[in-house]
Protein backbone atom coordinates (compact mmCIF):
# COMPACT_ATOMS: atom_id res chain seq x y z
CA UNK A 1 0.00 0.00 0.00
CA UNK A 2 1.40 2.98 -1.36
CA UNK A 3 0.49 6.45 0.77
CA UNK A 4 1.12 9.38 -1.43
CA UNK A 5 1.01 13.08 0.18
CA UNK A 6 0.17 15.79 -2.03
CA UNK A 7 -0.65 19.82 -1.21
CA UNK A 8 -3.95 20.23 -1.62
CA UNK A 9 -5.45 23.87 -3.61
CA UNK A 10 -8.88 25.46 -3.83
CA UNK A 11 -9.77 22.75 -6.62
CA UNK A 12 -10.17 20.61 -3.47
CA UNK A 13 -12.40 21.99 -1.65
CA UNK A 14 -15.61 19.79 -1.89
CA UNK A 15 -13.16 16.81 -1.06
CA UNK A 16 -11.56 18.41 1.68
CA UNK A 17 -14.75 19.79 3.32
CA UNK A 18 -16.37 15.65 3.22
CA UNK A 19 -13.36 14.36 4.57
CA UNK A 20 -13.09 16.58 7.31
CA UNK A 21 -17.08 16.62 8.21
CA UNK A 22 -16.75 13.08 8.30
CA UNK A 23 -13.44 12.37 9.98
CA UNK A 24 -14.55 14.98 12.79
CA UNK A 25 -18.12 13.69 13.17
CA UNK A 26 -16.72 10.59 13.27
CA UNK A 27 -13.78 11.45 16.17
CA UNK A 28 -16.43 13.33 18.47
CA UNK A 29 -19.99 11.99 17.61
CA UNK A 30 -21.63 11.14 21.30
CA UNK A 31 -19.44 13.88 23.39
CA UNK A 32 -22.02 16.28 22.49
CA UNK A 33 -25.37 16.94 21.22
CA UNK A 34 -26.41 16.49 17.45
CA UNK A 35 -27.40 19.75 17.21
CA UNK A 36 -24.49 21.13 18.50
CA UNK A 37 -22.55 18.79 16.23
CA UNK A 38 -24.53 19.71 13.15
CA UNK A 39 -23.69 23.72 14.03
CA UNK A 40 -20.36 22.91 14.68
CA UNK A 41 -19.56 21.12 11.16
CA UNK A 42 -21.79 23.38 9.56
CA UNK A 43 -19.68 26.19 10.81
CA UNK A 44 -16.09 25.09 10.30
CA UNK A 45 -16.49 22.70 7.05
CA UNK A 46 -18.70 24.32 4.74
CA UNK A 47 -17.46 24.95 1.13
CA UNK A 48 -16.88 28.68 1.65
CA UNK A 49 -14.92 28.05 4.98
CA UNK A 50 -12.46 25.49 3.18
CA UNK A 51 -11.73 27.84 0.46
CA UNK A 52 -10.97 30.54 2.70
CA UNK A 53 -8.44 28.43 4.42
CA UNK A 54 -7.26 26.81 1.10
CA UNK A 55 -6.69 30.39 -0.82
CA UNK A 56 -4.27 31.41 1.84
CA UNK A 57 -0.40 30.47 1.14
CA UNK A 58 0.00 30.09 4.64
CA UNK A 59 -2.44 27.71 5.80
CA UNK A 60 -1.23 24.23 4.71
CA UNK A 61 -3.39 21.17 4.09
CA UNK A 62 -2.44 17.84 2.66
CA UNK A 63 -4.43 14.61 1.65
CA UNK A 64 -2.64 11.32 2.51
CA UNK A 65 -4.39 9.54 -0.66
CA UNK A 66 -4.47 5.83 -1.25
CA UNK A 67 -4.57 5.72 -4.88
CA UNK A 68 -5.33 8.79 -5.55
CA UNK A 69 -8.22 8.42 -3.20
CA UNK A 70 -8.10 10.87 0.11
CA UNK A 71 -7.78 8.62 3.51
CA UNK A 72 -6.26 11.27 6.29
CA UNK A 73 -5.60 14.94 5.84
CA UNK A 74 -3.62 17.82 7.96
CA UNK A 75 -3.48 20.82 8.51
CA UNK A 76 0.11 22.83 9.91
CA UNK A 77 0.12 26.94 10.01
CA UNK A 78 2.07 29.38 12.39
CA UNK A 79 -0.59 30.58 14.75
CA UNK A 80 0.00 31.66 17.69
CA UNK A 81 -3.81 33.58 18.49
CA UNK A 82 -4.73 30.12 20.56
CA UNK A 83 -1.54 29.73 22.59
CA UNK A 84 0.25 32.94 22.90
CA UNK A 85 3.48 31.00 25.32
CA UNK A 86 4.39 29.80 21.53
CA UNK A 87 5.18 33.28 20.65
CA UNK A 88 8.68 32.75 22.27
CA UNK A 89 9.86 30.23 19.97
CA UNK A 90 9.07 29.84 15.86
CA UNK A 91 6.48 27.32 16.12
CA UNK A 92 3.70 25.53 13.96
CA UNK A 93 0.72 24.64 14.65
CA UNK A 94 -0.78 20.97 14.01
CA UNK A 95 -3.90 21.79 14.01
CA UNK A 96 -5.81 19.23 12.36
CA UNK A 97 -4.60 15.23 11.55
CA UNK A 98 -7.51 12.88 10.84
CA UNK A 99 -7.51 9.67 9.35
CA UNK A 100 -10.95 8.41 7.96
CA UNK A 101 -12.16 5.19 10.43
CA UNK A 102 -12.26 2.69 7.81
CA UNK A 103 -8.35 3.19 7.33
CA UNK A 104 -7.41 3.40 11.32
CA UNK A 105 -4.02 1.20 12.44
CA UNK A 106 -3.01 1.26 8.84
CA UNK A 107 -0.26 3.63 8.81
CA UNK A 108 -1.07 6.55 7.97
CA UNK A 109 -1.51 8.86 10.87
CA UNK A 110 2.44 7.68 11.23
CA UNK A 111 2.68 9.07 7.81
CA UNK A 112 1.01 12.45 8.16
CA UNK A 113 2.83 13.00 11.58
CA UNK A 114 6.26 12.26 9.57
CA UNK A 115 5.57 14.45 6.90
CA UNK A 116 4.66 17.19 9.44
CA UNK A 117 7.66 17.08 11.61
CA UNK A 118 9.70 16.89 7.78
CA UNK A 119 7.94 20.25 7.19
CA UNK A 120 8.72 22.06 10.40
CA UNK A 121 12.29 21.10 10.29
CA UNK A 122 12.66 22.33 6.72
CA UNK A 123 11.26 25.52 7.19
CA UNK A 124 13.35 25.59 10.64
CA UNK A 125 10.62 25.27 13.31
CA UNK A 126 12.17 24.64 16.37
CA UNK A 127 8.45 23.39 18.17
CA UNK A 128 5.40 21.78 16.78
CA UNK A 129 2.63 22.05 18.88
CA UNK A 130 -1.21 20.74 19.02
CA UNK A 131 -4.30 20.78 21.10
CA UNK A 132 -5.94 17.53 21.94
CA UNK A 133 -9.28 16.79 23.65
CA UNK A 134 -8.51 15.49 26.91
CA UNK A 135 -10.66 12.49 26.41
CA UNK A 136 -9.16 11.63 23.25
CA UNK A 137 -6.98 8.63 24.62
CA UNK A 138 -6.32 7.24 21.17
CA UNK A 139 -4.79 10.29 19.91
CA UNK A 140 -3.33 11.47 23.19
CA UNK A 141 -1.22 7.92 23.72
CA UNK A 142 -0.20 8.60 19.55
CA UNK A 143 1.24 12.19 20.11
CA UNK A 144 3.21 11.00 23.06
CA UNK A 145 4.18 7.70 20.87
CA UNK A 146 5.16 10.63 18.61
CA UNK A 147 7.30 12.49 20.46
CA UNK A 148 4.71 15.14 22.13
CA UNK A 149 4.78 16.12 25.51
CA UNK A 150 1.67 17.32 27.51
CA UNK A 151 2.61 21.29 28.42
CA UNK A 152 -0.06 21.16 31.29
CA UNK A 153 -1.30 23.68 29.35
CA UNK A 154 -5.29 23.83 28.38
CA UNK A 155 -7.77 25.25 26.78
CA UNK A 156 -11.48 25.88 26.02
CA UNK A 157 -12.82 23.94 23.14
CA UNK A 158 -17.01 23.72 22.97
CA UNK A 159 -18.43 21.77 20.35
CA UNK A 160 -21.44 24.41 20.02
CA UNK A 161 -22.91 24.75 23.43
CA UNK A 162 -21.07 21.84 24.61
CA UNK A 163 -18.04 22.49 26.83
CA UNK A 164 -14.94 20.06 25.93
CA UNK A 165 -11.39 21.00 26.87
CA UNK A 166 -7.66 20.01 24.86
CA UNK A 167 -4.76 19.85 26.04
CA UNK A 168 -1.76 21.52 24.28
CA UNK A 169 0.81 19.35 23.35
CA UNK A 170 3.84 20.36 22.10
CA UNK A 171 7.64 18.77 20.49
CA UNK A 172 10.87 20.76 20.09
CA UNK A 173 12.67 19.70 17.06
CA UNK A 174 16.43 19.15 16.91
CA UNK A 175 18.22 21.84 15.06
CA UNK A 176 20.31 20.60 11.92
CA UNK A 177 23.81 21.62 12.53
CA UNK A 178 25.77 22.50 9.35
Amino acid sequence: MTINIRRLTIEDAEALSAIGAKTFYDTFTGTCTEEDMQQFLEEYYNIDQVKRELSDPEDYYYFAEIDNVPVGYLRLKEDYTSFETMKQWKALELKRLYVLQTHLGKGIAQVLMKFAINFAKQQNYEVVWLGVWEHNLRARKFYEKEGFKNTGYTHDFPIGNTPQTDCWYWKFLERNLQ
